[in-house]
């Protein structure tokens, strides 16, 4: 597959990169500045380009097969992500290529307690991750308000770090998904396997998932 990852140097991004390339896909790595690419493995195609927009977005996703959306703005700039978002999902409708969004859990609702979602659940969040995380809520409100693109956005467990590859992995849909010791987890490099699952067995199709060990 022919496969351009937007925000392909961040954390997330850099280990799809490098579960595409393990797989054999052909990556176009995209990144706002061309210093960043030296974080990048070898073997990507190198562009430099901006997810916010949209003629960007359709000229580096014209001719290929999937993008995915791993993109995530600074400490202070989290506001940034909900137009992003949209300047993609415009940029794919136009291109006709399918999308895969790196989300986030703030809106996945808690087992049990009807429509109390991470977000809003009490002292759920500590308070150095609520301004991602109302971005995120957002985000995937506009994932679902698109009417055009082809897209699927996985939202992760309550801890997304680094970590090692298991090839293990649970999905689920709209609520978080503990293990039998009530913890919701996975490493980014576990992540990156359930994406490109789903890049290469599409098995959802304008809608959520999620993901946990």
């Amino acid at each position: 597959m022919k496969i351009t990852i937007f925000g392909a140097a961040g954390e997330v991004g850099s280990r799809v990169v490098s579960e595409a390339l393990h797989r054999g896909h052909e990556v176009t790595a995209v990144v706002r500045n061309p210093t960043q690419f030296s974080m990048l493995p070898q073997g990507v195609i190198q562009r430099t380009g901006d997810a916010g927009i949209i003629n960007d977005v359709v000229q580096l996703s014209s001719g290929q097969d999937l993008v995915i959306s791993a993109v995530r703005p600074p400490a202070g700039d989290e506001a940034l992500l909900a137009p992003i978002t949209k300047s993609i999902l415009i940029g794919v409708a136009k291109s006709n290529v399918r999308l895969l969004v790196v989300g986030g859990a703030a809106s996945l609702k808690l087992p049990g307690q009807g429509d109390i979602s991470v977000l809003t659940a009490p002292n759920f969040l500590p308070k150095e991750v609520i301004n991602i995380a109302r971005a995120c809520f957002f985000q995937h409100e506009i994932c679902i308000a698109d009417k055009n693109a082809d897209w699927a956005y996985l939202s992760p467990p309550a801890v997304l770090i680094p970590g090692t590859r298991t090839g293990k992995y649970r999905l689920g849909s709209n609520e978080l998904i503990f293990d039998r010791n009530g913890v919701s987890q996975i490493s980014m490099e576990d992540f990156a396997v359930v994406l490109l699952d789903e890049a290469e067995q599409p098995k959802h199709q304008r809608t959520r998932f999620t993901t946990a060990y």
